[in-house]
């Protein structure tokens, strides 16, 4: 029995031996109706599983709810550091500007195209690269109201990029706010927040209103060497740059059936990380503007049997240059293809790439409940999203070697100004099977014009086997569409786009148990298995350049297993732990850079009234390096954060304290290794110990 005969063995046996161990665990027998209410009365509901809002026990996904009293138990100042606590998900970074990588299961990408995010539901993926934007500086968390993630598939409700993984971050309302908020916190690395909310009703319309503003210099851990370094012309030993200046503003008005919002997110002074091409730029800048809007209407009761929804929404987004990029510092040369090594540049090799880009969207949804025991959702949809602008100076073209020169609206600029339509139409049905069996059925097919079509499929069968314990099985297929770096870069030393590209695909299939034993105690566990096909690579076609290629194919198993436990009205905990093994099919390797094992510990304590303190600790262990990588093993890292949160001197006022990385522990991510080897061969070094004070007030 080869390797893989033997995991899958494993995996199959865990799942049954498991599976058994929860379903003999005695059934206590007593009001059955009376349980239920005990043990779901407060549960949490999630929509982006069906598109309707469901108990998260009952909904046919793997999910998880982060509310925003999680968010403040944890201290949380970003998503990043709410997400990091979800099972099955391990935020990365990037060397260029510290960008995240959510990785979910082991699907892990530089790029990181493969995970959807959603501002209410609403997509935020770019089309240059197909992650959250290149100048992305975090996402504050004051106007959250909840975040909701799902692991796995989910483009038979969302479409293209809802392919490992799905977060849609929901955005509070004017009734959740109450009044206003206003705050401020600052903390280790000259970091300055200040925020203001308000909420309320202004003449008949509800009214959310955000603003948040973070100021921070970031923190700057040492690299050793970088990619300069075998020319004998890096900056390095040296700082990573991660400073930031962001603002973010959000409106909502809504009445009856109507909601209009809207939003700005700019970032400003972005600084590069270790470097846009790995090697240390301390001056170079980057900035962004993202405007969105969008008007819905929604009428649950468009008739008794109809429930209808309508949205237009509009994303606008850019990623400028601010101060030159040096992508290689002074003195450095580089290889041209075709013509060979180049003379040392005298200012460095300088790129820098502009990109602007919209993004239109409509949709019509209705959910028909006429049919006894049958939920249908089905809708139709088009989105137009279009790469308008291009803007490029560097210094290593053609038309002006040696020297910046303006390349815009030439044939030597990195990408040419396209557009993509999308249209697609979909269809769900939930079934109630019987009192205690669903099924949900869907299928959603998408054209695209300039890489065809896709159909995609989910099945869900949900059980519900016990008054306290319900068990899924589910099916599902996704498809992440080549991004347009992916599909048109040109003129670029290292990587050209390929349009002969195919869509990304993955098949997943989970087992997963929600099992309540008592009123305060929940306990869950996972199983999942995927195949990842057409796998998008930027792959030598040279000694010196790559181009994108569909190769490579990679599978995954694992577990992820989660306890929440209220011990008492004072003392809670909530816990996780993640298991996976992901496998390069073509090389037979560990497909590297995911952590094969998550532990995760938080615990909540009221310990006197209106004084809680809040502990949390996360292990992320176990990374393999991808093949060809000599270097050894990503080290394994333990981050131990807290928090002191009290209301204790007025009801209105609210102070918090918080240590993160208490222990000042040393932790890294992995760098990229090249063609040439690793770029930053000691990784990218994470904060070290910082700090914080916050004070808000609430009328």
């Amino acid at each position: 029995m080869n390797h893989q005969s033997i995991f899958e063995f494993k995996f199959i046996f865990l799942s049954a031996l498991l599976f058994v161990a929860f379903t003999s665990i005695a059934y206590s027998d007593y009001d059955e109706e009376e349980a239920l209410i005990e043990l779901y009365g407060d549960e949490e509901v999630i929509s982006i599983a069906t598109g309707s809002a469901q108990p998260i026990s009952r909904a046919p996904a793997v999910a998880t709810v982060i509310t925003a009293k999680d968010i403040k138990q944890m201290g949380a100042t970003d998503i990043d550091d709410a997400l990091e606590t979800v099972p099955g998900l391990h935020v990365s970074r990037t060397a260029r500007g510290y960008l995240p990588i959510y990785t979910f299961r082991g699907v892990y990408d530089q790029n990181n195209p493969q995970v959807l995010m959603l501002v209410n539901g609403i997509s935020i993926n770019n089309l240059y690269v197909g992650n959250r934007g290149e100048v992305w500086g975090g996402f504050p968390v004051e106007s959250i109201s909840r975040i909701e993630v799902i692991r796995g598939p989910g483009s038979a409700v969302y479409g293209a990029d809802a392919f490992a993984g799905v977060i849609n971050v929901i955005t509070k309302d004017g009734s959740e706010i109450d009044g206003v908020e206003v705050g401020s916190r600052l903390g280790s690395f000259d970091t300055r927040d200040v925020w203001a909310l308000y909420g309320g009703e202004v003449g008949g319309f509800d009214v959310a209103l955000s603003a948040e503003f973070r100021d921070t210099d970031g923190h700057d851990e040492d690299v050793d060497a970088d990619v300069a370094t075998a020319q004998g012309s890096s900056l390095a030993p040296g700082s990573v740059n991660t400073a930031t200046e962001n603002f973010d503003t959000r409106l909502t008005i809504s009445k009856n059936n109507w909601k209009f919002r809207t939003g700005l997110q700019r970032r400003e002074n972005f600084e590069t990380g270790a470097g846009v091409a790995e090697a240390l730029d301390p001056s170079g800048e980057l900035k962004s503007s993202r405007w969105n809007a969008d008007l819905t209407y929604h009428n649950p009761t468009f008739t008794d049997a109809w429930d209808v929804s309508a949205q237009v929404s509009y994303l606008n987004t850019s990623q400028e240059v601010s101060d030159d990029l040096i992508l290689f510092p002074p003195g450095s040369s580089l290889f041209i293809p075709g013509v060979g090594l180049s003379p040392p540049f005298a200012d460095g090799v300088i790129g820098n790439p502009e990109v602007w880009e919209r993004h239109l969207r409509y949709n019509l949804t209705g959910i028909f409940t006429g049919f006894d025991s049958h939920t249908i959702r089905s809708g139709i949809g088009y989105t137009h999203q279009e790469i308008y602008k291009v803007e490029e100076e560097n210094n290593f073209s053609p038309i002006g070697f040696g020297t910046l020169t303006d390349v815009s609206d030439t044939p030597f600029v990195f990408l040419p100004e396209k557009h993509r339509n999308n249209s697609f139409a979909f269809v769900q049905d939930v079934w109630q099977l019987s009192n205690d069996w669903e099924l949900t059925a869907g299928m959603r097919y998408d054209d695209y014009n300039d890489f065809g079509d896709t159909w995609n499929p989910r099945l869900a069968l949900v059980w519900a086997a016990r008054h306290d314990l319900t068990a899924k099985l589910l099916y599902g297929e996704a498809f992440r569409a080549p991004s347009f770096a992916e599909f048109r870069n040109q003129n670029n030393p290292v990587a050209n786009g390929n349009t002969d590209l195919d869509p990304e695909e993955i098949e997943t299939i989970e087992l997963a148990f929600d099992y309540r034993p008592k009123n305060n105690l929940k306990l869950g566990l996972n199983l999942f298995k995927y195949e990842w096909d057409d796998i998008i690579r930027f792959t030598p076609d040279s000694a010196t350049s790559l181009t994108a290629q569909n190769i490579g194919e990679q599978e995954g198993y694992g577990l992820e297993f989660e306890a929440d436990w209220t011990i008492n009205r004072d003392l809670s905990f909530t816990g996780n732990y993640a298991y996976q093994e992901s496998e390069d099919k073509d090389l037979n390797e560990d497909s590297g850079n995911a952590p094969q094992h998550q532990f995760y510990v938080r615990v909540n304590w009221e310990f006197i009234p209106d004084w809680h303190v809040t502990p949390q600790w996360n292990f992320v262990m176990d990374r393999a390096r991808v093949d060809g990588d000599a270097r050894s093993d990503i080290d394994d890292y333990d981050i131990f954060d807290v928090t002191l949160r009290t209301k204790a001197f007025s009801n209105r006022w609210e102070l918090a304290l918080s240590a993160r990385n208490l222990f000042n522990k040393r932790a890294f991510e992995s760098s990229q290794n090249g063609l040439a080897g690793a770029a930053i061969p000691g990784d990218l070094p994470l904060a070290r110990r910082s700090a914080w004070g916050e004070l808000r007030f609430i009328y």
